[in-house]
């Protein structure tokens, strides 16, 4: 074909794909706050009956009618035949293009889709047609000034008591459970059925939980302090009893603050008995000697401090670019991004090689502020990502891929194991948001003066987790179910 005839051919497909005519749209918008907009929006008739004129002509094309030959049935006849296909056709058709030329048209940034009744909304068939719904936007704000804050930098190197506190609690994950008849002390395992009431009405009942005696125990919407106390000296058959308060997070709003009795029965008492650091364990843990398996541990110690440190770092840059974000985020849309932000606190947690009982305590401590902590997260996430967006940030497939490499060595586990249980719970998105968010607090700390204090003793595990709330209606545990060998829930 001659280049005349492919550039004849070109043009008869561009003006083939013409973009449709826009709609005469009336549109007004009205604010209900920093992130929430009410839309009112009006398709004129004639907009209307063009597109009614496209639903009956693409449905002439292909409509059996007996006693017609396809493309050939009345107009007058397809209308009345095919009424109620016709009409849910024509209100898809208008509702879609109206909302894609207002989006177009208008300076709106959605962050859920809007809230349309979608079943109780007709098209009329003469006259114009209205609709109305309410959508959350990102909220419009002024970026602080990001250049050149001054930031405190932890320094100092760990110490050999932090080392050696980090070393018992990693072998006591790998730590066989041996059932004992003597009293539970503390660092024991207990076994206990637990019945949770208020105002003498059962709450909940929950059978066959193990948990370690530590100064806390931590459920999704409620915290036990004392546990170790009050479970000590206790044996199979007896029974103890604590009060609880409920979380003022929690989503059952009618049991926020309420105080619970819980009663719990013990089972079994359980002794642990350390692994025994031999040739067998440390080549189970990819290690040729107990001085090779305490280097991969004193690494771990070190990540550990890097975490605290860019954490501490972070929330300095956080709180001083968000300082003057004091619009306020409805709770609906907190409460449908609470689960990004504790997915995203999970994922640096495991990059940083935290193990599954600091993961799981950590997780716990979050859902008990879980609006508290996603306002905060939601803040920090549109503040960064307008940054990120001002300076071109973004982040790259090669980005990801060096994380999950990194997390493959730090946890010993296949990359592609890793990749499919993350893309399997939907933490993928989260991980590209997150290393795009910290590729912003990157940019900002490379231009910000640094003045160096005292860096703080790494935090000691002290709390016992249950997987469980108290109250119920809790989205199930982020962590991993499987059970890995050695390890305890």
């Amino acid at each position: 074909m001659s280049s005349e005839a492919e550039q004849a051919v070109e043009t008869e497909v561009e003006e083939s794909e013409e973009v449709a005519p826009r709609m005469a749209l009336r549109v007004e918008i009205r604010d209900l706050g920093s992130c929430r907009k009410h839309v009112s929006v009006t398709v004129p008739e004639a907009d209307i009956a063009t597109i009614r004129d496209e639903a009956l002509g693409e449905l002439a094309e292909k409509a059996q009618v007996p006693g017609f030959r396809v493309g050939k049935v009345p107009r007058g006849l397809l209308e009345k035949r095919f009424k109620t296909e016709i009409s849910a056709d024509i209100k898809q058709k208008v509702l879609l293009a109206s909302l894609e030329q207002l989006s177009d048209e208008n300076d709106i940034e959605p962050i859920s889709e809007p809230k349309i009744d979608v079943e109780g909304l007709d098209i009329p068939d003469s006259g114009d047609f209205h609709y109305e719904f309410d959508v959350e936007v990102r909220p419009d704000f002024e970026l602080p000034d990001y250049a050149g804050i001054t930031i405190t930098r932890s320094s100092g190197e760990t110490t050999d008591e932090e080392f050696q506190a980090f070393r018992t609690q990693f072998l006591t994950s790998y730590a066989e459970r041996l059932t004992t008849d003597d009293a539970a002390a503390a660092g024991d395992y207990v076994l206990c059925d637990i019945t949770f009431t208020h105002e003498g009405r059962q709450v909940r009942e929950v059978r066959g939980q193990s948990f370690r005696l530590l100064p806390q125990l931590n459920f999704q919407d409620a915290v036990l302090n004392g546990f170790d106390s009050l479970m000590a000296g206790a044996k199979a058959g007896d029974i103890r009893e604590a009060t609880v308060q409920i979380s003022l997070q929690s989503p059952v709003v009618e049991m926020r603050g309420e105080k619970i009795m819980a009663r719990f029965e013990v089972q079994e008492v359980q002794q642990v008995r350390m692994p025994t650091i031999d040739k067998e364990f440390c080549e189970r843990m990819s290690a040729d000697t107990e001085e090779a398996l305490d280097d991969m541990l004193r690494g771990a110690v070190a990540r550990q401090t890097e975490y605290q440190q860019r954490q501490e770092t972070r929330r300095q840059v956080l709180d001083k670019i968000t300082a003057s974000a004091n619009w306020e985020l409805p709770e609906t849309l907190v409460r449908q991004q609470s689960e990004n932000a504790l997915r995203r606190e999970i994922l640096e947690m495991s990059q940083a090689g935290f193990t599954r009982e600091q993961i799981m305590a950590r997780e716990n401590q979050i859902r008990q502020d879980v609006l508290e902590t996603t306002r905060q997260a939601l803040k920090e996430h549109f503040v960064l990502d307008k940054i990120a967006t001002l300076e071109e940030i973004e982040c790259e497939q090669s980005d990801i891929d060096r994380e999950l490499q990194m997390m493959s060595f730090q946890s010993n586990e296949p990359v592609r194991r890793i990749r499919a249980r993350l893309a399997k719970s939907g933490m993928i998105e989260n991980l590209e948001a997150q290393l795009r968010e910290r590729k912003a607090v990157d940019f900002i700390l490379e231009k910000a003066t640094f003045r160096d204090v005292p860096r703080k003793a790494l935090e000691k595990t002290d709390s016992a987790s249950a997987r469980f709330a108290i109250c119920g209606n809790m989205t199930t545990s982020l962590i991993d179910d499987t059970d890995d060998e050695g390890e305890s829930e």
